[in-house]
């Protein structure tokens, strides 16, 4: 056993997962060959990791390039070919809307002969906000809003976001007819299906607007009048996957949240702890995911059950939070409260969840761990754990701690991370 204390190990593990999804690792791998482009080649692209995609291109190819791409305040990387533009995520602002209209009357410039690269990764859908006619920036933001309040999953988000716009759900890659269009992502979704990761800009999208009317119902969403008439009228219908716009199309996803668990369980494997993988694409209310991370821990430490420790529990995926209390939100550290008032403070479980861009909710923290003192070291501290859950102030409750775990920009995106390790 490693004399590296439980926090040290579980930090390595969280930082292996996103070392393993570098765009300066995955990107080149996929770039065309120099024969395959006769006329420009031209990178576009929005997200996270897009400035750091871009780099590793610029870093890979040799002959002429151009492009823009978009990417979050304070991730943005130096290139020298590429320009790149920083925008409001997730909230989206008029500098990502300049950005999406820069991009459209870029791809519309396109011939036969040019080959797209577009570079896409989470947090593409606020950074390209670019309405359909008839909408405002000022109505996307408040269903923006309204979304991420609403408790609704990421497809459920971004079938909606699809319908409201004039570049996602494959209009991007429609505009960019009759150019080849090669598409890179890094999947920060559940189940890595492209038309959610950043809503599916040069992806064809079967959901229909009707889809998205029902998700807005479902979740008991006031849309401004404009949005519901979009909507009614069919009129934000997207690229549909026949579209023959979109033939020849070559989309790859070259990070997923499994690469980057199956990184952590190998830091996890020489430290002596057994990894199990749960699953890349859990989904639900933080809340209640952390509960059952708790139960299926303390069953392990308690009765050997499924599994013997010394072990390590590692999943991924994108949980919600429906907002109730007035707190600093982010379901990261809202699902590990959760977990750790369920595990009650046993001696021999801990726990770090956090996102790996670095940024969880709002706030520019990634997440946190929790101890077997986690519970006691608050009650000294006059805090009380379920009024902070309450309150979804889990940032708020782990930085009195001293517990939040802050990367600064990843420059990567592959989802959420969590991991528990359960000690002998």
């Amino acid at each position: 056993m490693s004399a590296m204390n439980e926090r040290e190990l579980m930090r390595a593990m969280f930082d292996a997962a996103i070392a393993s999804a570098q765009p300066a690792l995955c990107v080149a791998p996929h770039l065309p060959r120099p024969e395959e482009v006769k006329g420009r080649l031209v990178v576009i692209g929005a997200g996270k990791a897009s400035a750091a995609m871009a780099r590793a291109v610029e870093d890979h190819w040799q002959g002429a390039l151009t492009g823009l791409v978009v990417t979050r305040y304070g991730y943005k990387v130096a290139c020298e070919r590429i320009e790149i533009v920083e925008a409001a995520h997730p909230v989206p602002d008029a500098a990502g809307l300049a950005a999406a209209q820069r991009m459209l009357a870029l791809a519309e410039s396109l011939t036969a002969d040019d080959v797209v690269l577009c570079l896409i990764s989470g947090g593409g859908s606020a950074l390209l906000p670019l309405p359909l006619p008839g909408l405002t920036l000022q109505d996307k933001q408040q269903v923006n809003r309204a979304l991420l309040a609403s408790g609704a999953s990421i497809s459920e988000m971004n079938t909606v976001r699809r319908h409201l716009s004039s570049i996602k759900g494959g209009r991007l890659a429609a505009a960019c007819h009759p150019a080849r269009v090669i598409t890179l992502l890094l999947s920060d979704v559940p189940g890595d299906a492209p038309r959610d990761i950043a809503s599916g800009p040069t992806v064809g999208d079967a959901s229909t607007c009707q889809d998205a009317l029902d998700i807005v119902q479902r979740y008991g969403i006031e849309l401004p009048a404009p949005v519901r008439q979009v909507l009614e009228s069919g009129a934000g219908e997207s690229i549909k996957p026949q579209d023959p716009r979109l033939a020849g199309l070559t989309t790859r996803i070259i990070a997923a949240p499994q690469q980057a668990l199956q990184a952590a369980a190998a830091i996890a494997r020489q430290h002596g702890y057994t990894p199990y993988i749960l699953s890349d694409a859990i989904e639900g209310e933080a809340r209640d995911v952390g509960k059952v991370l708790a139960a299926i821990a303390l069953q392990m430490a308690e009765r050997g059950e499924p599994f013997r420790p010394p072990c390590a529990l590692l999943s991924g995926g994108e949980t919600t939070v429906t907002l109730r209390g007035q707190g600093r939100g982010g379901r990261n550290v809202e699902c590990l409260l959760s977990f750790a008032i369920a595990a009650r403070g046993h001696t021999r479980i801990h726990a770090l969840m956090g996102d790996t861009d670095g940024v969880d909710g709002m706030e520019e923290i990634a997440g946190a761990s929790v101890s077997p003192d986690t519970l006691a070291r608050a009650f000294a501290h006059g805090i009380r754990p379920q009024h902070s859950l309450d309150a979804n102030d889990g940032h708020g409750f782990f930085e009195a701690l001293g517990d939040s775990v802050i990367t600064g920009p990843t420059l990567t995106n592959v989802n959420d991370f969590r991991v528990v390790l359960i000690g002998t």
